[in-house]
């Protein structure tokens, strides 16, 4: 079936560096030395570790608990001890440190007991709970907990289930391999996701220059009796991004204030689909993932590695050549150098480049801006880059908000067109740091001021509360009184000419005000003497008689309110 394609403004073709690593099948990671698995490794809250140091675990054990709904959780990757939960560096650029849980492998290998999971007759609900619990998350790079985009909208009524096998990003092939050699098990995966959302039409998106991908898909959706529709789109860099390949093949704009749910589309990965029936039908959490190794090596290939697994030990499996100075973490164009190379494998890791400076060459010095727009016609999101770059180089990160940095993917499609070699990238990343920077720090200014002031209302609050009471206290005592006098005057006990019950209560209140003011004067006479300052205690004796001489004069001048000078021994 032929269906219109359309197009997405901007986007660039890069040499896309595939084949290298197509012509062997799927290969199984040999089992590292040791795993380091983040506990972070959704987006979302991290989970809460569940294991402790010394504990005996199995293969797809519960490791760390789901933290809120956007969170996702964490499994043994394999059978062994517990050697550390603590912090160890993470492949992030930052290089920081993040609460991992280290695991001695015994060999064995040894799976938890395992059973599928009847999401037939199962609630929606408790199918998006029970892939919570199996880890599963977007593994196309953006690793966003699954369960909740399976959600749908309770307004809009769900129009396309968009499945996207683009994978444009150069170097990378994994999911072109998955789909060649495990398509059934993807399409699948596609069910389940098209029953819990109930779209109108489902259709599997592959850049045209995977041929083999696209006919291994076409061939499981018709063994299996589906009517998903592959369609395979123009390979054009970034057309993997989720909005682009929704414009192209709805012709949809998802807005930025907007999530595609609200256009009546969803979109997930193509791994993604396949790790969600792997955890259904066989009852196995995310405890691996297919991983492009490739760049600087001997024998590029893909790899089926355990969540955990050290990067430089996978690497060697590709033998790299002697100058490889580096791991790039996914793809040329927006992956980046690992701080080590010994950060482990995490969900997000799809491709491993080893880095030199023949594949990748030192750039250019970084020549003036020359405004020639090429930047802004090649954006896939209509920005204006090069005014981006002004402002931000400027640091005027107001500026950059009106131009709608936070808009920017950050796919690399302005830096690689840029003739003045300039970094863009770079820079729009220096910027949204330095935003949120100053959101955070505003937002803990307000915090502290909110404090202060409930602070002082709590205060004055606690201050009227007491003189109140200290007001009713003398009202009823006068009160009390007042009715003593009366019982006295009605048993002919008081004298003539006692004041009326009348008089009696306007005695009370002024009793009442009498004590109220009595409490004022107390308290300003207490913050009197807290703000007296205290420099008495080293005095000399002779400065001791002049402070002396002095009380005495005030006590003779009946000044009372004064406070005592502090004795001292």
């Amino acid at each position: 079936m032929l269906m219109n394609l359309f197009k997405f403004k901007g986007g660039v073709k890069p040499p896309t560096n595939k084949t290298q690593s197509v012509t062997q099948p799927i290969a199984v990671a040999p089992m590292p030395s040791r795993l380091v698995v983040p506990l972070h490794q959704s987006i979302g809250g991290t989970p809460r570790p569940v294991v402790q140091v010394g504990d005996k675990v199995l293969k797809g054990q519960l490791i760390g608990e789901a933290d809120g709904w956007i969170s996702a959780a964490i499994h043994a990757p394999t059978s062994g001890t517990v050697l550390d939960v603590g912090m160890h560096v993470q492949p992030h650029p930052s290089g920081l440190d993040a609460l991992c849980v280290v695991i001695e492998p015994d060999g064995k290998d040894e799976w938890i007991e395992r059973q599928p999971f009847d999401y037939a007759n199962a609630t929606p609900e408790a199918v998006r709970e029970y892939l919570q619990q199996s880890g599963v998350v977007g593994l196309g790079g953006a690793v966003f907990p699954t369960h909740g985009k399976l959600t749908p909208s309770k307004t809009v009524p769900m129009e396309e289930l968009v499945i996207n096998g683009a994978e444009c990003e150069p170097f990378i092939t994994c999911d072109d391999l998955l789909m060649r050699e495990r398509a059934e098990e993807v399409v699948r995966g596609i069910a389940v996701f098209r029953d819990l959302l109930q779209p109108q039409k489902v259709l599997i998106g592959i850049e045209d220059n995977k041929p083999e991908a696209a006919e291994a898909m076409r061939a499981a959706v018709k063994a299996i009796g589906e009517v998903f529709l592959v369609v395979q789109v123009p390979t054009l860099y970034p057309a993997g991004g989720a909005k682009q390949l929704i414009r192209v093949l709805t012709g949809k704009e998802v807005p930025a204030a907007k999530r595609s749910t609200d256009l009546g589309v969803q979109c997930f990965n193509v791994a993604t689909a396949y790790t969600a029936w792997r955890a259904i039908a066989h009852g196995e959490p995310v405890v691996s993932r297919l991983v492009t190794v490739t760049g600087n090596v001997h024998h590029p290939r893909n790899y089926e590695v355990l969540i955990g697994t050290p990067m430089d030990e996978l690497l060697k499996l590709a033998t790299p050549h002697p100058d490889t100075d580096g791991i790039i973490m996914g793809g040329p164009m927006m992956g980046f150098l690992v701080p080590e190379p010994s950060v482990p494998v995490v969900k997000a890791t799809n491709c491993l480049i080893a880095h030199d400076d023949r594949l990748f060459p030192p750039k250019a010095p970084e020549m003036p801006c020359i405004r020639c727009g090429s930047c802004a016609r090649a954006c896939p999101h209509e920005l204006q880059p090069f005014e981006m770059y002004w402002f931000a180089r400027a640091k005027n990160f107001g500026k950059t908000q009106e131009y709608h940095i936070f808009d920017c993917i950050e796919c690399g499609c302005c830096s690689f067109v840029c003739p003045s070699r300039i970094p863009l990238v770079q820079y729009f990343r220096f910027a949204k740091s330095e935003i949120w920077a100053r959101e955070r720090e505003k937002n803990a200014a307000d915090q502290a001021k909110t404090r202060f002031e409930f602070k002082q209302f709590r205060e004055e609050r606690e201050k009227s509360e007491k003189a109140e009471k200290l007001a009713k206290a003398a009202a009823a005592q006068a009160a009390k009184k007042a009715a003593e006098a009366a019982a006295a005057g009605e048993s002919g006990a008081s004298p003539v000419g006692e004041a009326p019950a009348a008089t009696a209560a306007v005695d009370s209140e002024k009793e009442a005000k009498k004590a109220a003011i009595e409490a004022a004067m107390a308290r300003a006479k207490a913050q009197r003497e807290a703000a007296q300052p205290k420099n008495t205690e080293a005095l000399t004796p002779e400065q001791q008689r002049e402070v002396a001489t002095v009380d005495a004069r005030r006590e003779a001048a009946g000044i009372a309110d004064a406070p005592p000078a502090e004795k001292t021994e």
